[in-house]
């Protein structure tokens, strides 16, 4: 049996063009699916069916360091979708330490994130929402 090791600064994760960085302590990069891809119904009588679901959509969550250069790029984009509809941009995120990978063609900044100012430096998270993410979850 040999030794696993995961490292945080081996995660990639491109939005648009940029390279994302100055990632917060803790959980940093959160990836969810927006709904199941199955659909259990059963019946009186016990029968199961399952439906399978085609809906690939979902969210990546990304939280920042406040002083994280990436608040810059993320915030050009929301501001160019706000503008013009034209911030919507493929996404990849990829563990280097391992094999998990998801990408996206198309994602876009769902909202501006909630600011709080205090005496020490805070955090900000994002939302990048996708149509449809593509996600192989392997190990390290």
């Amino acid at each position: 049996m040999s030794l696993k090791t995961f490292d945080p600064k081996q995660t990639v994760m491109i939005v648009g063009t940029k390279i994302i960085s100055g990632f917060a302590d803790g959980s940093y990069i959160k990836l969810i699916r927006n709904e199941p891809m199955f659909a259990l119904k059963v019946g009186v009588d016990g029968e199961g069916t399952r439906a399978k679901s085609n809906n690939k959509s979902g969210r990546y969550e990304i939280t920042l360091n406040q002083s994280s250069r990436s608040n810059d790029d993320l915030s050009a984009y929301a501001a160019a979708d706000e503008l013009d509809n034209s911030g919507a941009v493929p996404v990849l995120l990829k563990d280097g330490s391992g094999r998990m990978i998801a990408s996206s063609l198309t994602g876009w900044v769902q909202k501006y994130p909630d600011v709080e100012l205090a005496k020490e430096s805070t955090m900000r998270t994002w939302i990048i929402e996708s149509d449809e993410i593509l996600i192989f979850i392997g190990g390290n």
